[in-house]
Parts: C-alpha cells; sequence; structure tokens
C-alpha cells in the first residue's frame, strides 16, 4: 500500500474550513486521512450526526472510527449518544473501549439510557453499563447502581458495580452493599469486595 503524505493530497482546502456540508461529503472518501480529517471537522455539529453515525458504520479504519466517535462525543446530544451506544456491543474491543470512553464523558446525556442498558438481557453489556456511572454527579452513580446491585442475579455484574461505586459511591449504597453480600454469601470474592468498599466510602466521606 503506498504511503499516504499527509498535507499533501490528503489536505483540506482552506476555502471548505467552515463548510460542514463539504466535509459530510469527505466522510465518503476513499482516502482515510481525508476521512479523519473530516470527522474531526464535524466535532460538535449536531446537524452532521445522521452522516456521522452512517459513516461510523461503514468504516473499517480504527484511527477514523475514533475520529468519528470523538465527534459525536463532542455533540454530546441524544442522537449522538444513540449513535454510539451500539457499539458497546462490538466484538472488536477497540470499538467497545473507544465507545465507552465517548459515552462516559457525557453522563449526563447517558442517564436516560441507563435503565435500559443495566437492566439488558446480555450480562456482559450489564457490565459494561456500569463503566458509564464512573463520570456521573455521586448521587446519580449511587442511585442507578444501587437499583442494579438490588436484583442482579449475576455476582460478576455485582463485582462491577461496586468497583464503580468504590470511586463514586456515596453511603447511601452502603445498605445494598450490605445486602448483596449476604445475598452472595458463597462468593467469596463479593463480601471481600463489599466490604473494601463499605471502608472506602465511608474514610472518604467521615
Amino acid at each position: 500500500m503506498p504511503f499516504i503524505k499527509r498535507g499533501a493530497a490528503t489536505s483540506v482546502p482552506d476555502s471548505d474550513a467552515d463548510n460542514p456540508a463539504a466535509h459530510v461529503e469527505r466522510l465518503n472518501s476513499a482516502d482515510a486521512e481525508i476521512r479523519w480529517a473530516a470527522a474531526r471537522a464535524l466535532g460538535g455539529q449536531a446537524d452532521a450526526v445522521p452522516a456521522l453515525a452512517a459513516a461510523l458504520g461503514a468504516e473499517k479504519v480504527q484511527r477514523v472510527r475514533e475520529a468519528i466517535m470523538t465527534a459525536l462525543m463532542r455533540v454530546g446530544n441524544e442522537a449522538s449518544v444513540m449513535a454510539l451506544l451500539p457499539y458497546i456491543r462490538s466484538q472488536d474491543a477497540g470499538q467497545r473501549a473507544t465507545a465507552i470512553e465517548a459515552l462516559q464523558a457525557l453522563p449526563s446525556a447517558i442517564m436516560p439510557f441507563m435503565p435500559a442498558l443495566l437492566a439488558d438481557a446480555e450480562s456482559d453489556v450489564r457490565i459494561l453499563a456500569t463503566e458509564l456511572a464512573r463520570n456521573m454527579e455521586a448521587n446519580d452513580a449511587t442511585h442507578v447502581l444501587c437499583k442494579l446491585i438490588d436484583s442482579e442475579p449475576h455476582p460478576n455484574v455485582c463485582a462491577a458495580a461496586i468497583d464503580v461505586l468504590a470511586e463514586v459511591g456515596t453511603r447511601d449504597a452502603i445498605p445494598t452493599l450490605k445486602a448483596c453480600a449476604e445475598r452472595f454469601a458463597g462468593t467469596p470474592f463479593l463480601p471481600f469486595a463489599v466490604s473494601t468498599t463499605i471502608a472506602r466510602i465511608s474514610d472518604t466521606q467521615g
């Protein structure tokens, strides 16, 4: 494959610097560098979300996918969240990680989607969804994660939620954590994680 020099044929004309329609068109370029530059130029532009979402679905180059996800994150509205959410189910670990990172940066926008994510039939999705609470306000994170733990049958999902609570939880989580330890008394790692988390919450809020 020929080496592509940046700044040559891949550069964006200065006259198009503030032309969203031109950047949207370039999302379909055969040149990955041009697609990458177009995605970066469209960051934060709500009108470009449908085009960015479509481009993301077709993009094969990881660097360009990351630029598109970042552009959607910079928009940060409901439509951009909906465009990013499917990728937490991706079989590609890089896609999953980038999508999680982008969604973590949108704690308010992701909040309305949390109940469905935390009730998903796939335990792996529920585990990944707990990560989306890390950047939420402490009270919000505590509320959604405790609600999950109260009814969660899978110890690994509870462990993931407890791990996040250890970082961002409030003392309101302590009753739920104690009940979880009792419910999974036969799973040694969970009571231990609970005791560690309760101690950490108590220390940081003492």
